[in-house]
């Protein structure tokens, strides 16, 4: 079973090669940026090892969610969400699953131990479909898990389901692609490539900003949001001393905060010039 995993999992990741790498070329955010890029190694490295232990830990959680709901939800509940149309349904997934996933991502940011975790993510320095994949386990885990607890606990259909993961995959590796998509009045609604880089700014103000996955509008609700008009998002990383390296990124958040020398607060205003220009949105 692992083996047909990997499988699967490397044409999945073919796949999205051959689709991104055209589109950053001929679309890109940040031009001159490199298809192998810095760390590019270390990414295809988490691209194609954390896959089955994320399934795995995801795997738990469904079991569980289906038990607790099995006791708690009532079954004609149940059966009249699966009644819906599939497009409502699929819709009702979008926003509910990303609820979860905003909350449970925001206190990622906000509790200093889940922080640990989520740094490594926030290590990425340049941005493209390959860097979505660094992502340390747990954390993916927990976030990923947090927007599946509706899909099995109220009762919708198995082709929503399945619909709303496919989704929910190349719509990630979209938002941290370098491209350039011009969504119009859709930007307010649907996160996009620009909402999401904004999140991995290391610029004071971008800082604990843009948290929703999918349904950006969750982030303008809570007041987390931010998408400046004529500026595009750059700068990216974290002032943490997250090391270089899959196992020395894994272990990372398991290790003292004193081993690791802070790094230098990095000044915004020096690079300010070279990553603020005209938005093509």
């Amino acid at each position: 079973m692992e083996t047909i995993a990997s499988l699967i999992n490397l044409k999945n990741l073919l796949l999205a090669a051959l689709i991104f790498i055209p589109i950053e070329n001929l679309l890109p955010m940040h031009e001159g940026q490199k298809v192998l890029r810095r760390a590019w190694l270390n990414d295809l490295v988490y691209a194609l090892l954390n896959g089955i232990v994320v399934g795995l830990g995801l795997g738990v959680i469904i079991i569980f969610v289906m038990v607790a709901s099995s006791w708690l939800v009532p079954t004609a509940f149940k059966a009249a969400v699966a009644d819906q149309p599939y497009w409502l349904q699929l819709i009702e997934l979008i926003v509910l699953g990303d609820l979860g996933f905003y909350s449970v991502h925001r206190l990622f940011h906000s509790v200093p131990g889940l922080w640990r975790f989520h740094a490594v993510h926030h290590s990425i320095e340049e941005m493209d479909w390959l860097a979505a994949h660094r992502v340390h386990p747990l954390d993916q885990i927990l976030t990923r898990g947090a927007s599946l607890v509706p899909c099995f606990a109220l009762g919708f259909s198995q082709w929503a389901v399945i619909a709303y993961a496919a989704l929910y995959h190349w719509h990630s590796l979209m938002l941290h692609a370098n491209i350039r998509i011009n969504f119009g009045p859709l930007r307010w609604l649907v996160a996009s490539p620009e909402f999401h880089h904004w999140h991995h700014s290391n610029r004071p103000e971008a800082y604990d900003k843009n948290f929703a996955g999918q349904f950006a509008l969750w982030d303008f609700i809570f007041g987390t949001a931010h998408l400046p008009k004529g500026q595009k998002p750059g700068h990216y990383g974290t002032n943490d001393q997250v090391p270089a390296g899959y196992v020395a990124q894994i272990a990372y958040p398991f290790r003292s905060a004193t081993e690791y020398e802070p790094q230098a607060a990095i000044e915004p205003e020096a690079a300010e010039t070279a990553n603020t220009q005209q938005a093509h949105a």
